[in-house]
């Protein structure tokens, strides 16, 4: 089974397809549609042949479909017959998720991705179960977002943002008792040294979790099932 993996983000989308090992980029941004991914991905995988498709979806997913629309991008997603525009099954998670299942290594794994948002999932004995952390009340009426995601580190800095990813990684880690905690996202990066009890992940993983997806316990629906 030759796995397509798409990988939707704020700025861009990457394109990865088992077997091969290079990797494609190619922008997103505010104006784009489930139609003009279609356009895109089609495009920039011309040649390319693929069984199955996978995509990691910036935002909530529910029974394997997006349930809100994107934030960072234009609307048309929820509702969309992704599998009628591909011909082919396809698989849908929240992007965090499926960085979150392809970092994962052992045990009990917290994924949180720092990025324009905060994406958050995790992995226990295989299983995925994704999150939505990133809007729960944190403090002065902000979110735990408002303060360690993209706007969190413009309006207070690197160091006082560091100092909130620490805490909420400590707090989280403890509340959901994980083993380990990997922090993805783009902001990540930022970070001057790692909390203690994380590591630093690789954006890369969400391509390998987009594999995993088809061969790994994911979440399916309102209970666990293998697939």
């Amino acid at each position: 089974m030759i796995i397509l993996v798409i990988d939707i983000g704020g700025t861009s989308m990457k394109i990865g397809v088992s077997g091969r090992d290079d990797r494609l980029k190619i922008p997103s941004g505010p104006k784009l549609t489930p139609d003009k991914m279609m356009v895109g991905v089609n495009e920039a995988t011309k040649g390319w042949k693929h069984d199955v498709v996978s995509i990691g979806y910036p935002g909530p997913v529910v029974g394997g479909k997006p349930a809100e629309e994107p934030k960072n991008l234009a609307s048309g997603w929820v509702g969309f017959d992704f599998e009628k525009a591909f011909g082919k099954p396809v698989r849908i998670v929240n992007d965090a998720a499926m960085q979150a299942l392809g970092s994962y290594r052992r045990g009990r794994m917290l994924f949180l991705g720092l990025g324009t948002g905060l994406g958050s999932a995790l992995v226990v004995e295989g299983i995925l179960q994704p999150m939505e952390l990133a809007h729960l009340p944190y403090r002065n009426d902000r979110t735990y977002e408002d303060y360690v995601g993209l706007r969190g580190y413009e309006r207070l800095g690197k160091k006082k943002w560091q100092l909130h990813v620490e805490k909420v990684v400590e707090l989280f880690k403890h509340s959901l008792q994980a083993d380990y905690v990997i922090l993805g996202g783009g902001q990540a990066k930022r970070l001057n040294g790692l909390p203690p009890g994380a590591q630093l992940g690789n954006n890369t993983n969400a391509i390998v979790g987009g594999f995993r997806l088809w061969s790994q316990p994911v979440w399916q629906g309102d209970q666990h099932e293998p697939v």
